[in-house]
Parts: structure tokens; C-alpha cells; sequence
């Protein structure tokens, strides 16, 4: 533990400045400061020490035999301080230079590649290096566990809310839709309308577990008696052809199901009482706020696109 006698770096380097020119004012002009702000660093740093370090003569500052004993021993400070900064600084360009997103299906399929483009274009009109993304489709809850072990620095979620253990911001809100094929029963009723009860009951295409598409739908029916799935499968698309073929109803971001709804591949049934709303949350770890950075920038571009 360092103790409370340790001056801080910028003053040592004024020091050792001040041993180089022979000025203090000279000093203070080259580090860009006030020459008020460096002899107050300097009246800081001799009460540490206990000694004076200048000698001011009307030719200039004259280190005394303390002063010059603390160059000697600043020298090798700040050798490792200027290395420590080299490497921070080249860590930070290298975070804004690629960054390691996971996202749900839904907002990587329909959402991400919108939010991704917008970034871009605000990094290149601002003039700032151009980002390279890493991008994993997959489902919130394994989003989830790859923002919490570090393998994403940022992730993107859907469900009734953020997962725990995570910094989260909310960054839009989406709803399920009810599709069936164009020719199983539900779609040929005029009203195109099911009750909750009917929709619970009736054995339907499924996500995964841990899905958040999954998830919400299990949470709305949580009154009613469950239903086994009639086929369960692990991405949008599959459960897209498998409604459309007749396999069954399933409930489905309202992004992933619009065009196939307007060319009538789908048929949208309204349910009643059933409330299936979502949100979309951005997740990452630390502290109330992303990541500095691209992370930070892109979280903004969602929360913005989102409103």
C-alpha cells in the first residue's frame, strides 16, 4: 500500500521537467499549464516530502540536493506510468475498434443489422474509426450467460424483464403476435379471434426453453392449465415454416412475422385478455452505464430507434 507521503505523477513530472528547462515557468508552458498551477503543485509536493525541492534564483529554479534525489528516483516512476498509459490507450482503441455483441433472434434478425447501420454512420460523419462487430444469434438466455462470463461485451435481450445480475437499460418494447397457416380453422373464423383459454389449450409450435419469445407466452398463460408443445425448435425461422406448413399456432415477434402476414403465408389471430407485450433490454456488466465506447454508442442508437 502506497503511503501518504507519495506525491502524484503530475506533479513528479513537473519536477522533472523543471530539472530539464531550469525554469518553472518554463516547465508549466511545455506541460500546458498555469504557471499558478504549477507552483501550487509544487508547494503540494514539497509539504509531502517534508523538504523544499526549488531553489529560485533570478536566472530560474535550481533543483536542491532533495529535488534532485527525487528525479533520480521519479525517473523510474514515470518510465512505467508513460507505459501503463501506452497500454490503456491501446486497449481503448481496440475496444472501439471490434466489440463482441449477443443478442436475441428477434433483435439480431430484425432490429441489430438497423442499429448497426445507423452506428456506422454516425462514426463515419464524426469521423471516428469504424467499429467491427462479432454478432451471436441467440436466445436471452444464453445472452445472458455470454455478457456475465466476459464472451460478450454487450448484449441484447427480450422477455417480461432484464435478467439478474446484470447492468440493463430498456431499449424499446415489442408484442408477440398469434399466427396460424392460412388454412387451419382459426383462420377461416370471420372474427379471427381466440380466448386466452383456447390459445392454452391448444398444442402449439415452441421455442426453446430459455427462449424470451417462449418465455413471455408461458408467463401470460400462467393461469391456465400448460399444454405440451406440438413441436419445439430453436430459431424463428423453423417455427415460421413449421406454423405455415399447419403444424400450429405459435406466438412470434411482430418483426419476425410481418412480411409473411402480408403476403398471407401467416394469418395473425387476435387473442383476448392476453397481454403480450415485451421489452428489449440492453445488458452488459460494471456499472450503470455501458461500456464507454462503440458499446455505449450503439446502446444509444437502439434506445433512439426504439422511441
Amino acid at each position: 500500500m502506497l503511503g501518504s507521503h507519495v506525491p502524484e505523477l503530475r506533479a513528479l513530472e513537473l519536477l522533472v521537467v523543471v530539472a530539464r528547462t531550469g525554469s518553472l515557468s518554463s516547465a508549466a508552458a511545455e506541460l500546458g499549464i498555469t504557471q499558478q498551477a504549477a507552483s501550487s503543485r509544487m508547494r503540494t509536493m514539497e509539504a509531502l516530502v517534508g523538504a523544499p525541492l526549488l531553489s529560485r534564483t533570478r536566472r530560474g529554479s535550481a533543483l536542491t540536493e532533495t529535488g534532485e534525489l527525487l528525479v533520480q528516483w521519479s525517473s523510474r516512476v514515470l518510465d512505467a506510468a508513460e507505459q501503463l498509459d501506452a497500454g490503456l490507450t491501446a486497449l481503448r482503441q481496440d475496444r472501439r475498434g471490434h466489440l463482441a455483441v449477443a443478442a436475441s433472434l428477434t433483435i439480431a434478425e430484425y432490429l441489430l443489422p438497423g442499429w448497426l447501420v445507423a452506428l456506422r454512420s454516425q462514426q463515419e460523419r464524426l469521423g471516428q474509426p469504424v467499429t467491427e462487430f462479432t454478432l451471436t444469434a441467440t436466445n436471452s438466455e444464453r445472452v445472458a450467460q455470454m455478457v456475465a462470463s466476459g464472451e460478450a461485451a454487450l448484449g441484447f435481450v427480450e422477455g417480461p424483464e432484464a435478467p439478474e445480475g446484470l447492468s440493463h437499460r430498456l431499449v424499446g418494447v415489442d408484442e408477440l403476435v398469434v399466427v396460424v397457416g392460412p388454412h387451419h380453422p382459426w383462420a377461416q373464423r370471420s372474427s379471427r379471434r381466440v380466448s386466452a383459454a383456447t390459445l392454452a389449450a391448444t398444442p402449439r409450435v415452441v421455442r426453446e426453453a430459455g427462449s424470451g419469445t417462449r418465455t413471455v407466452l408461458e408467463r401470460a398463460l400462467r393461469d391456465h392449465p400448460p399444454t405440451p408443445p406440438v413441436l419445439e425448435l430453436t430459431s424463428t425461422a423453423a417455427v415460421r415454416a413449421a406454423v405455415a406448413a399447419g403444424a400450429g399456432p405459435a406466438a412470434l415477434g411482430a418483426h419476425a412475422v410481418r412480411d409473411d402476414v402480408a403476403t398471407g403465408r401467416l394469418v395473425r389471430i387476435s387473442v383476448s385478455g392476453l397481454d403480450l407485450s415485451r421489452r428489449l433490454h440492453a445488458v452488459w456488466t460494471g456499472g450503470a452505464h455501458p461500456p464507454a465506447g462503440p458499446a455505449r454508442d450503439l446502446v444509444a442508437v437502439a434506445v433512439g430507434r426504439g422511441r
